[in-house]
């Protein structure tokens, strides 16, 4: 496989892999948003979920960008 298919392929992986970790982010920040609603104490499991997730998400993102750069090196 060739370098550039390959990281073209880690792109669409990391992009994937970003939607999945968001949408699972997503339950914690309801569960948050639920609770300052309803005036109820915070679940402190949901926010270390929520904070995982969002660290996950933005060094996937540093990631994808590493190899968007040596992609458009090779172009």
């Amino acid at each position: 496989m060739s370098k550039k298919s390959e990281l073209e392929k880690k792109i669409q992986d990391g992009e994937a892999e970003i939607s999945e970790l968001e949408r699972k982010r997503m339950r914690s920040q309801s569960a948050i948003f639920a609770a300052q609603l309803n005036n109820t104490p915070i679940n402190e499991t949901d926010v270390e979920y929520f904070r995982v997730f969002t660290n996950l998400i933005e060094l996937k993102r540093k990631e994808i960008q590493q190899y968007q750069t040596e992609l458009n090196a090779l172009s």
